[in-house]
């Protein structure tokens, strides 16, 4: 897909926050720090439009971001990082649960996951609310740059196996390894709005 603009609307954090005017939306989903912003910018070729941070748990907020006047990226708040409140981390479940409950124009679901490491039992429950509610999803495993060949192919093996039924796309933001594999998802699943 041929990237003609790409910009930052709004952060929501709240139901009343969310974009209204019905375009499709796309969701990525994963634990704080696994490289959401880092995949959304190297998808976008734009350095910096989404915010990356050495500190994970940053992201509090839904933001969304509108390409080619089109459609919009939503980059959701990462899961699991131990060092936020209880209050806290259960405020963004509730937001999170109730976007992707209930967002009709929601066309895929991105799944994250770091390539070097066995999804753990939040991305498997995650993943499994997923398939329970037939939601339209694929599963990106970050930081295949990281391995070298041989073990990134039983990584994602590994992977294929935790999570059954998941198409795994091994991504490189460093090498954009993948990212003609994830768009051809995307414009799949924008073709079906």
């Amino acid at each position: 897909m041929k990237i003609t603009s790409a910009e930052f609307v709004k952060s929501a954090f709240e139901r009343s926050h969310w974009v209204t005017d019905g375009r499709p939306e796309i969701a990525f989903l994963g634990r704080s720090n696994v490289g959401k912003s880092s995949l959304i910018n190297s998808l976008l070729q734009r350095k910096g439009l989404a915010r990356t941070s050495n500190t994970p748990g940053r992201t509090q907020s839904i933001n969304f971001f509108l390409i080619n006047d089109a459609f919009y990226f939503a980059d959701l708040p990462g899961y699991g990082y131990a060092r936020v409140s209880k209050t806290m981390r259960k405020d963004w479940g509730k937001m999170a649960e109730e976007y992707l409950a209930n967002r009709k124009e929601l066309v895929l679901f991105i799944q994250l996951v770091d390539s070097r490491h066995k999804p753990t039992e939040l991305d498997l429950n995650l993943n499994e609310w997923l398939k329970i509610h037939g939601k339209n999803s694929i599963v990106v495993a970050t930081k295949s740059d990281k391995l070298s060949s041989n073990t990134l192919v039983k990584s994602i093996r590994g992977i294929k196996d935790e999570l059954p039924e998941s198409n795994v796309i091994a991504y490189s933001a460093q090498t954009a390894k993948g990212r003609d594999e994830v768009w051809s998802e995307i414009e799949k699943s924008l073709a079906k709005f």
